[in-house]
C-alpha cells in the first residue's frame, strides 16, 4: 500500500499506530511493573503507563474513529491527504517526547504530547463548523476537556510526582465518550443485522431513557474525579455511582443483548459496554466500602475492560458502517475481541487478588499485547490487499 492510499482515510494509520502501540506499552509496563527490567525516564512507572494509554492510544484510536465517522456525520469528504500526515506526525513526536522526558524537562514534554489532542480537537471542529452540524459540538467539547486532562496531568506530575484528578478526568471523559457513541453505534449496528432485521422484538433506538442514563454516568464520574473526603462526601458518590452503574445496566438490557449471539462481533460490543455498569458499581462499592482494591479494580474496569475492548470491535465495525457494506464478522476479530476482553478480566481478578499478582498481570498482559498485535497486523493485510473499505 502506497503513501497517498494509506493517507486516503483517517482510520487507516492511526488503526495501525493503536495497535501497535497498545501492543508495545503493555509489553514494555508488565515487566518494568514487576520490577525484572529498569527504564530511565522522567515519568514515574506508573505515570508513564497511565500516560501513554490514556493520552498516546487512545486518542489515536480516537483520532481514527473521529477522521472516518466525523466527515460522514456531516455529510462531507473524509479527512485525508497531509491533515492525516501531519497529525500521524503529532502524535508520534508525543510518544519521542515521552520516551527522551529526562532531556525535555517536564515543560517540553507537556507541551510536545499536548499537540496531538489540540490538533485533533481543531480538525474535528473544522469538520463540525463546516457542515453546521451543531448537535456534534458536545464531541467538541468533550476532545477540550481531554485537551485539559492531559494539561491537568503533566501540571499534577511537576508539582506532586503523580497525577490523580488528571488521570481520573481522562479516564472519565473517555468512558463518556464510549457513553455518548457507543451507545449509539452499538443498538444501530445490532439492528442493521441481517438476523435482527426480521425480529419483532429489535433492539431499542437511542431514546429519553439513554440520555437520562448518559447524564447519570456523566454525573457520577464528575463525583468520582473529584473523590476527597475534604470534598465530597464517599456515601453521595457511592450512590451516584450505584445509580449510574444500574442505569447502564438497563440500557444494556434495551439493546437485547442475548439476540446478537449469532454475530461474534456484535456480541463482544455487547460485552466490552457491560465493562462500564461494572466499573461504575466497582467504583460504588470502594466508595462506599473503602476498598481500594475495588477502586483499582474499577479504574482497570473501564480502561481495559471497556475502551481496550471496545477499540478493536468499533474499528472493526464502523469503517465498513459508513461505506454503506455488508456488516460481516469473521474469526480473527472476534478471537482478537475475546483475547482483550480475557486480558480485563484476568487483570481484574490480579487487582482484587494480589496474592496472584506475578501470576495474573503477566497473562493479562500476554493477551493484551498479542490481540493489539494480532489486530494490526490484520488490520495492515487487510489494508494491503485492498480489502479495506471505501467511503463513499
Amino acid at each position: 500500500m502506497t503513501p497517498t492510499a494509506l493517507l486516503r482515510y483517517g482510520f487507516r494509520p492511526f488503526v495501525l499506530l493503536g495497535a501497535v502501540g497498545a501492543a508495545a506499552l503493555i509489553a514494555v509496563w508488565v515487566p518494568w511493573f514487576l520490577g525484572l527490567v529498569s527504564l530511565q525516564m522522567e515519568l514515574p512507572p506508573v505515570s508513564w503507563h497511565a500516560h501513554e494509554m490514556l493520552f498516546g492510544v487512545v486518542p489515536a484510536i480516537l483520532g481514527g474513529l473521529l477522521l472516518t465517522a466525523t466527515p460522514r456525520w456531516a455529510g462531507r469528504p473524509p479527512v485525508a491527504g497531509w491533515l492525516p500526515a501531519a497529525l500521524v506526525v503529532v502524535w508520534i513526536m508525543g510518544r519521542l517526547g515521552v520516551a527522551g522526558s529526562e532531556a525535555l524537562g517536564p515543560l517540553g514534554t507537556a507541551l510536545l504530547n499536548v499537540l496531538f489532542p489540540v490538533a485533533l480537537t481543531a480538525v474535528t471542529g473544522r469538520e463540525i463548523v463546516a457542515a453546521r452540524n451543531w448537535c456534534d459540538l458536545k464531541l467538541l467539547g468533550l476532545l477540550g476537556i481531554l485537551v485539559g486532562a492531559q494539561s491537568l496531568f503533566h501540571w499534577e506530575l511537576w508539582r506532586f510526582g503523580q497525577s490523580t484528578h488528571g488521570t481520573r478526568l481522562a479516564v472519565a471523559t473517555s468512558v463518556t465518550l464510549i457513553m455518548l457513541i457507543g451507545g449509539r453505534i452499538i443498538p444501530n449496528l445490532a439492528r442493521s443485522l441481517p438476523e435482527v432485521r426480521v425480529v419483532t422484538r429489535r433492539p431499542t433506538p437511542f431514546s429519553r431513557f439513554d440520555r437520562g442514563a448518559t447524564g447519570l454516568g456523566m454525573l457520577a464520574l464528575a463525583a468520582w474525579t473529584l473523590r476527597d473526603d475534604a470534598v465530597l462526601d464517599a456515601r453521595l458518590t457511592g450512590a451516584l455511582l450505584l445509580i449510574a452503574g444500574l442505569a447502564q445496566a438497563a440500557r444494556i438490557l434495551r439493546w437485547r443483548p442475548h439476540r446478537r449471539l449469532t454475530d461474534p462481533l456484535a456480541l463482544v460490543l455487547h460485552i466490552a459496554y457491560g465493562f462500564i455498569p461494572v466499573g461504575f458499581l466497582l467504583a460504588a462499592w470502594a466508595a462506599l466500602a473503602g476498598s481500594p482494591a475495588h477502586g483499582g479494580a474499577a479504574l482497570h474496569a473501564w480502561t481495559v475492560g471497556a475502551i481496550g475492548g471496545m477499540m478493536p470491535a468499533m474499528m472493526a465495525r464502523v469503517p465498513p458502517d459508513h461505506a454503506g457494506r455488508p456488516l460481516t464478522a469473521f474469526w480473527p476479530f472476534a478471537a482478537i475481541s475475546l483475547a482483550v476482553i480475557m486480558a480485563a478480566g484476568t487483570l481484574i481478578a490480579a487487582v482484587l487478588d494480589p496474592q496472584r499478582t506475578m501470576q495474573l498481570m503477566p497473562l493479562s498482559g500476554i493477551l493484551w499485547a498479542v490481540a493489539f498485535l494480532m489486530f494490526g497486523i490484520v488490520t495492515a493485510r487487510r489494508q494491503h490487499a485492498g480489502l479495506n473499505v471505501r467511503l463513499r
